[in-house]
C-alpha cells in the first residue's frame, strides 16, 4: 500500500496527439512533434546531468525555433507561442478522470509532478474533471533538476510530508520509472500501446494497461 500516487503529466495524462495539428499550422510536418518532443527531454537531462537547469518552456521554444528555421520558416514569437500554447488544451486520456476518481475515493493521495510548468495544466485537469483530486500540482522549477533526477522525486515527498518509500510514481515513460524506483519509490508503469518494458531499466513494480486498471490493483 501507499500513501500518495504521484502522477507525470505529458502522455501520461494528456493526449499530446492535438500538438500536431500546430505543428501544421506552423508549416511543419505532423510528425515533427515526436523529435521535437524527445529533442527537449533530451536537452533537459543533458543540462540536469552537467548540474545545470533550464525551463521546459525555454527549452521547446528554442528547439521548435530550430526546427523552423531548417523548414526555411520565419520563426516568430507569435508562431512558437501559438504552438506550445496547445499544450494548454490538451485533452485526458478517456480513462485518466475514472481511474483517478476511484484512487481519490480510496483515500490514496495524488500529485502530479512535470518536467514542464505545472501552471499550463490547471485547465487541462480542470476541463478534464479532475482537479478537485490533485492535493499538489509541482513541476521541478524548484528543485531545478528535471525527473528522474532523484532530486524531484525527493522534492514531491518532501512537499507531501511522506517518506519515498510511502510514494508510487505513475507513468508512461519507463526513464521515470526507473528514476523513481532508483530515489525508493515505488514505480506503476502505464503501458497503453502494449510497449515491451526496456530491460536496461529497474523493472516497474506494476504493469497495467490504464488509469482504470491501475485503481482496481492500488484501491482494494
Amino acid at each position: 500500500m501507499i500513501d500518495v500516487l504521484v502522477l507525470d503529466v505529458n502522455e501520461t495524462l494528456t493526449d499530446m496527439e492535438p500538438l500536431r495539428d500546430g505543428f501544421e499550422a506552423a508549416g511543419l510536418p505532423r510528425h515533427t512533434l515526436d523529435e521535437w518532443f524527445a529533442a527537449v527531454l533530451r536537452d533537459g537531462f543533458a543540462l540536469t546531468a552537467v548540474g545545470a537547469y533550464a525551463a521546459f518552456r525555454d527549452l521547446a521554444a528554442d528547439l521548435l525555433t530550430a526546427h523552423l528555421v531548417a523548414a526555411g520558416l520565419e520563426p516568430t514569437e507569435e508562431t512558437v507561442g501559438n504552438v506550445l500554447s496547445g499544450f494548454t488544451r490538451l485533452p485526458l486520456h478517456t480513462d485518466v478522470a475514472p481511474g483517478l476518481q476511484k484512487i481519490h475515493e480510496a483515500g490514496i493521495r495524488i500529485v502530479t509532478l512535470t518536467n514542464g510548468a505545472a501552471a499550463m495544466s490547471e485547465n487541462v485537469f480542470k476541463n478534464g474533471g479532475i482537479l478537485s483530486f490533485l492535493e499538489h500540482r509541482l513541476d521541478v522549477s524548484v528543485p531545478q533538476h528535471w525527473k528522474p533526477h532523484p532530486d524531484a522525486y525527493r522534492y514531491a515527498a518532501d512537499v507531501c510530508g511522506v517518506p519515498v518509500e510511502r510514494m508510487a510514481l505513475a507513468a508512461v515513460h519507463p526513464w521515470d520509472i526507473d528514476g523513481a524506483r532508483r530515489a525508493g519509490l515505488q514505480g506503476y508503469y502505464i503501458d497503453r500501446r502494449k510497449t515491451p518494458y526496456p530491460q536496461a531499466f529497474r523493472e516497474p513494480d506494476l504493469t497495467v494497461p490504464d488509469f482504470e486498471a491501475l485503481a482496481v490493483a492500488i484501491s482494494r
